[in-house]
């Protein structure tokens, strides 16, 4: 879980589309990103760290998406409060995010301090509830509250807008989606005035939309909502013994049920230098086969989300590597490889290679997701896999091939992908 702040200063430029009489103050916004997910669904790659600090694309980590939303939209007081398997994550954000010290500026890891009772987080709204010191120490008009494993660009600003201009309780941010998906979603229902009429938690029959029955308008997660009201909901959930202190399950509905919940429609949020093709994309990467797919959504000419966009960059960690190095004939087609790798005599197609990877001489790989550290040695095939961190394929070994022989040294998922976790050697 993340605290962010941006005072109470004036943030100016394209991204605020603000009306002349609000541009003069703008409102103290206190962030939350819940950032303690353990991710169960991702394993192999979560056996060791915590869901926000999985590698992705080559150069990032799930919650560098969230946190440069947030900061490229001007809130720029940061606290990432960790709880699951932290270590990484911690590290990660003090070696990345150590970007400010002027005017009270921080980003900082606060690992969970069981503030209230001897007990550890028990849902993502009792994380807020035993971080209400917080709340008050920055005496916000209103609090941002962001997942942080989605992959996606956002200007936060925007929704903040629009939820002072609804005068709700909460809104919600949400994002079309097709209804064969929503299952796995808090799902929306609006009256024409924007206003929730119903939330539904992960239903088993997903509602259509009125103008497409096969298409179901899901919660990203993502929500603003005004500090009295955040505070008293929190509270009441916290006395009930019954809740699961859930966000989606427990305090959104309470909010619908009393008239006091607004929806955000995504397809709104203009974000600068954003292309026509990757225009309101949006992720959840919470499955082996959603975070595949997403590393393959990078890799064409045009790509359907373009990590390019130096309007509103994505900050990854800078590990002062040397620039990649292509060897011996070596070659790389649709593909991404990170800084300080070598690729020395092998092909590699379709696939997103991270920082310090080493691909031997007559290897090949394809459609593959190789995360930092890994050792692909001469000869050796790897198809439609994800390496975590450091694992080594042997010379002339085959894998992703024989999928019948990777189910049983190996995760393999309902997509055919193969997954092998951080530091294993095959062959």
């Amino acid at each position: 879980m993340v605290l962010v702040s941006n005072g109470a200063e004036p943030c100016t430029g394209p991204r605020l589309r603000v009306s002349v009489a609000l541009v003069s103050r703008q409102p103290r916004v206190l962030g939350i990103v819940l950032a303690g997910g353990e991710g169960k669904r991702l394993y192999p790659l979560t056996a060791d760290r915590a869901k926000p600090a999985v590698p992705f694309g080559g150069s990032y980590r799930l919650i560098d998406f969230v946190l440069s939303n947030l900061v490229n939209a001007g809130y720029q007081r940061l606290c990432v409060l960790t709880q699951y398997k932290s270590h990484s994550l911690d590290r990660h954000i003090s070696q990345t995010w150590r970007m400010f010290g002027f005017r009270g500026e921080y980003i900082t890891p606060v690992p969970a301090q069981q503030r209230v009772g001897k007990r550890w987080y028990t849902g993502s709204a009792d994380a807020i509830f035993q971080s209400m010191n917080l709340i008050s120490d920055d005496d916000p008009e209103y609090i941002v509250v962001f997942g942080a494993d989605h992959v996606y660009r956002m200007d936060p600003s925007q929704m903040v807008q629009a939820h002072i201009e609804s005068g709700a309780g909460v809104t919600v941010a949400g994002i079309r989606v097709p209804r064969s998906e929503a299952k796995a979603f808090g799902c929306i229902e609006a009256d024409e005035s924007g206003r929730i009429t119903q939330f539904l938690e992960k239903p088993a029959d997903p509602p259509g939309t009125p103008d497409d029955p096969d298409v179901t308008f899901a919660s990203m997660g993502n929500y603003v909502f005004s500090r009295e009201a955040l505070v008293e909901a929190i509270t009441a959930d916290a006395e009930n013994s019954d809740s699961d202190h859930d966000m989606g399950g427990d305090i959104i509905p309470a909010f619908v049920a009393r008239g006091e919940a607004a929806v955000y429609d995504f397809s709104d949020n203009k974000v600068p230098g954003a292309t026509e093709r990757d225009a309101g994309y949006w992720r959840d990467v919470g499955t082996i086969d959603a975070f595949y797919d997403a590393h393959m959504d990078l890799v064409s000419v045009y790509p359907i989300f373009n990590l390019y966009n130096r309007q509103w960059p994505i900050r990854c960690e800078n590990d002062n590597l040397p620039p990649a190095k292509f060897a011996r004939g070596g070659l790389a087609q649709e593909s991404m490889v990170g800084a300080g790798s070598i690729v020395s005599g092998a092909t590699v197609r379709n696939s997103v290679i991270g920082a310090n990877v080493t691909i031997g001489d007559g290897a090949t790989v394809e459609g593959s997701v190789l995360m930092p550290g890994v050792r692909v040695e001469p000869g050796a095939v790897v198809r439609k896999a994800i390496l975590d961190k450091n694992v080594v394929v042997g010379r002339g070994q085959i894998l992703g091939v024989n999928l019948d022989r990777e189910r049983e040294r190996f995760d393999v998922s309902a997509g055919g992908v193969v997954t092998v976790g951080k530091g294993i050697r095959i062959g």
